[in-house]
């Protein structure tokens, strides 16, 4: 087995050799530590890149662009529109191939523009377990994934976030993913997803992983049943009030938890 040590060692020899690097910044704990790397062997040769968009909760790009300054890294938002595109708007199982192709497209104009042949994202190995789409999207546009590449997985990035000084966050992906396959996808539907996820923060806190799945008028919740269970019998009458406000009929907890929308 590779030490964290040694597969440290080969990533950080990697990007040196780049000497120019764009990433694909979320503001999430992969992207993270990839951009806080990138950035100490890169220096002003690396600039992190968030997408703006109906599919991002304000939240995230907030949280994103705080990150980016204690990093010290370049930081630019750009816009990404993919309510242009039909087959996004459909929401079939190959959503996020979709999305990630929008991302992409504008990322590679960015590069461009900078005279930067590669752009990074922070795909792990631990993510060709899951149900990923948008994989497809990385290698028709020639992304480069280090942790990928280096062997690292979730749990060896958290170890290079603590030793890095990166604040951990919950795992999260684009409020599209809380809407049933098959269903449309409407910006008015993202914002009341949106809406009911900052509800539900406010109760429950940021630092666990929890969703807002949109069935129409019913909203199933995903989180740790231990998580659930800390609400007394008054804070969840009112955190349901605030939930109805916003347009929900019926507010249902998931007995199963929190299980990623592509693995059901």
């Amino acid at each position: 087995m590779i030490s964290l040590s040694k597969k440290y060692t080969v990533l950080r020899r990697k990007i040196l050799n780049l000497r120019a690097a764009v990433i694909a910044f979320s503001g999430g704990t992969d992207s993270s530590v990839l951009a806080k790397i990138v950035f100490d062997c890169l220096g002003k040769n690396a600039i992190a890149v968030t997408a703006k968009s109906a599919t991002y909760s304000s939240a995230d790009l907030k949280e994103a662009t705080k990150t980016a300054k204690l990093i010290g890294i370049r930081h630019i938002i750009i816009k990404t529109n993919e309510f242009k595109n039909k087959k996004f708007i459909s929401n079939s199982p190959g959503r996020c191939y979709w999305c990630k192709r929008e991302l992409f497209i504008k990322l590679k104009a960015l590069a461009g523009k900078y005279k930067i042949k590669n752009i990074l994202d922070g795909t792990n190995k631990d993510d060709c377990f899951d149900v990923r789409p948008g994989f497809a999207a990385n290698k028709e546009f020639n992304i480069m994934s280090p942790f990928l590449e280096c062997g690292l997985t979730k749990a060896d990035i958290k170890k290079l976030a603590g030793k890095l000084n990166i604040r951990q966050k919950s795992p999260n992906a684009c409020l599209a993913s809380r809407i049933p396959f098959c269903e449309k996808i409407t910006p008015e539907k993202l914002a009341k997803i949106e809406r009911a996820e900052n509800i539900l923060r406010e109760y429950l806190g940021d630092k666990n992983i929890l969703r807002a799945r949109d069935h129409g008028n019913i909203l199933r919740i995903e989180i740790e049943n231990k998580q659930w269970t800390k609400l007394g019998n008054s804070g969840i009458n009112n955190l349901i009030k605030k939930l109805k406000k916003i347009g929900y009929k019926y507010i249902t907890i998931d007995l199963e938890g929190y299980i990623p929308a592509g693995l059901r």
